[in-house]
């Protein structure tokens, strides 16, 4: 047929064919997505609605997936904040953790009294004390009820009378406050 533009349109077993091989295209992609069936292992192929109903099946079966890691997440993510919480007391029964830092001439000791849920608290520990100069020498901890005991000997590389605790302290009540 022509146009009054002089240009031809195309007929519609051409328009239905190219239809067909853009679906089986299509199709075609998604099960190249979707991991292999136990019937396609056997060497049966599926009519082609029940394997778009596979595909849906799967779908939604990673979507169900998606929510529950999603919520998963959001449990932690609040068991997180509620242990690094703030006051004495906190909600449920979390405390903020205690921290002692002891000036012992060349070298330091940290003591820090925290939930035994709360391991984050004795990485920061040693991390701040590695930032500020200090080499480990000793890190240890013991659960006792409720509590847990972090014990770090810390040997500093330049004391400066006092102000290496102090500085110290400060950065470790900081990253409990985050």
């Amino acid at each position: 047929m022509e146009s009054s533009h002089g240009l031809t349109r195309p007929d519609r077993k051409t328009v239905e064919k190219n239809r067909r091989i853009q679906m089986k295209a299509l199709c075609s992609k998604l099960e190249s997505l979707l991991p292999s069936s136990p019937n396609s292992r056997e060497g049966v192929t599926l009519p082609l609605p029940d394997r778009l109903d596979e595909a849906v099946n799967y779908i939604k079966g990673l979507q169900g997936r998606l929510e529950r890691m999603k919520e998963r997440k959001r449990q932690l993510m609040g068991s997180e904040r509620r242990s690094r919480g703030m006051g004495s007391e906190v909600g449920g029964g979390m405390r903020v953790p205690q921290i002692e830092v002891q000036d012992l001439g060349p070298a330091l000791r940290v003591v820090l009294i925290s939930s035994p849920v709360d391991r984050l608290l004795f990485y920061e520990a040693i991390r701040v004390l590695e930032e500020e100069g200090g080499a480990v020498l000793n890190a240890n901890f013991s659960v006792v009820g409720d509590n847990a005991f972090h014990i770090i000997h810390s040997m500093v590389a330049d004391p400066r009378g006092g102000s290496e605790a102090t500085k110290v302290l400060e950065r470790l009540k900081m990253a409990c406050s985050q």
